[in-house]
């Protein structure tokens, strides 16, 4: 097949839709599929144009397979709000557009873009259309609903008309898809057929992740004791992690000093968390660390942290709850209950309410008073990603999905899941009991 994939984040970023759209390239192009992507510079999460690429210019390169066409962005450099946002977006569909346009004449089988960013969606769905390509549209953020229940964008009258256009936008693409159930019942709510709407994960490459035991590269770098207890943050650091609320445990739990905090990664928000961290003595802060070292990091912590802001319940799906469960380590997420997370997390760890930062300081000591309890929790994570998260599992039932679609055949319903791994373990105790 010849597949067109769009969107505004690509490898080699670390972190978020980056990593996953790189990763899916390259398995297709290895699959023996004809693979092109038109996509940005890498610039996140350090919203910074990264080194051997430029911000205004077209180039042209190769990812292992996959030819890929990069188009000039505008990234701000001042703190981000709506308005820069939406340039930042803007600047990009416009700069793709003509380039899009010319693989028409390449004539793929399918037009594949990636939400965020929303932006993008026209001129993929009129590529398709004016190719004979199917339209394929994957959620990994709801953007919209994000930028207004978090406060980035106000106004009810302009809240009502922009998701008249994402739900028209939508009502075009042959197929529309989500990482997660709740998402998926999201799109179903926004007016996606069940027909056209299909889940699709995020997924890790087990034999990559593996749980790590004995002595760790990054405890030693960082000069941690064998004994203390590590409870790590890894990933993007920005506004919809909520990371005020790690500093505020963190000082809680000053005075065990048996319990070590690691905040790992980049972001808006990493500056503001070092400042409320300067005179912490058991907080550690590393940089975003290459892809190579992702296993041995994890496998640092003895609990890994998942925050997340009461109001992104269900717009989105933390890409690094992956790597957490394939880690082997258990898992504390702030999550509202019923939600995604906590459907995922609820057996595998320990769900505290958003915010809260006394709640989560009551189940880090828990957790780390019995590291019975979290060996068996991080076991069971290990097991729900080997049976719903495994790359090339997930991978294969997408390259199936695409036939199936290419082929006039309709989609598959059965196959990839994300139920939570029930009896995976036995319910965590709940630490505000």
């Amino acid at each position: 097949m010849k597949i067109l994939l769009y969107g505004i984040n690509f490898a080699p970023e670390l972190t978020g839709v980056g990593k996953y759209t790189g990763d899916m390239a390259a398995w297709l192009a290895a699959a023996g599929h004809d693979v092109r992507v038109v996509t940005a510079p890498p610039y996140y999460p350090a919203w910074e144009v990264s080194e051997g690429h430029h911000p205004h210019l077209y180039r042209r390169g190769d990812w292992w397979g996959a030819k890929v066409w990069r188009c000039p962005l505008w990234v701000p450099r001042t703190r981000l709000n709506g308005t820069r946002r939406l340039l930042h977006l803007a600047s990009f569909a416009l700069s793709s557009a003509p380039l899009m346009l010319r693989h028409v004449v390449w004539r793929p089988d399918v037009v594949w873009v990636v939400e965020p960013a929303l932006l993008c969606a026209p001129m993929a769905w009129l590529t398709a259309r004016l190719c004979g390509a199917k339209a394929w549209l994957h959620v990994q953020d709801f953007e919209v609903d994000a930028a207004f229940e978090l406060g980035m964008v106000g106004g009810r009258r302009r809240r009502l008309a922009i998701e008249w256009v994402e739900r028209t936008l939508m009502r075009g693409f042959d197929v529309v898809s989500t990482i997660s159930e709740r998402m998926l019942e999201r799109l179903l709510a926004k007016g996606v057929t069940a027909e056209r709407g299909a889940l699709f994960p995020n997924w890790v490459d087990m034999t990559s992740v593996v749980p790590e035991f004995g002595p760790n590269a990054f405890r030693k770098a960082l000069n941690i004791a064998p004994e203390a207890v590590v409870a790590l943050y890894s990933g993007n650091m920005g506004g919809k992690q909520g990371l005020d609320v790690l500093a505020a445990t963190a000082v809680l739990l000053r005075s065990h000093p048996s319990l070590v905090f690691v905040f790992c990664g980049e972001g808006a928000g990493r500056e503001e968390l070092v400042q409320l961290c300067k005179d912490l003595p058991e907080v550690r802060f590393l940089p975003l660390q290459p892809v190579e070292q992702l296993s041995s990091l994890l496998g640092m912590a003895d609990i890994h942290l998942l925050p997340q802001r009461a109001e992104a319940a269900d717009l989105v799906m933390p890409s690094k709850l992956t790597g957490m469960l394939a880690s082997g380590r258990s898992v504390v997420a702030m999550a509202q209950s019923g939600s995604a997370i906590a459907k995922v997390v609820q057996h595998c760890g320990l769900v505290v309410a958003p915010g809260d930062p006394e709640a989560l300081a009551q189940a880090l000591v828990m957790l780390a008073a019995q590291p019975a309890l979290r060996a068996r929790l991080g076991a069971a994570g290990r097991e729900y990603a080997h049976s719903h998260l495994d790359r090339h599992s997930v991978l294969s039932h997408f390259n199936r999905q695409l036939e199936r679609l290419v082929n006039g055949q309709g989609l598959k319903k059965s196959g990839i899941s994300s139920v939570a791994c029930v009896d995976a373990a036995d319910k965590a105790p709940n630490p505000q009991a």
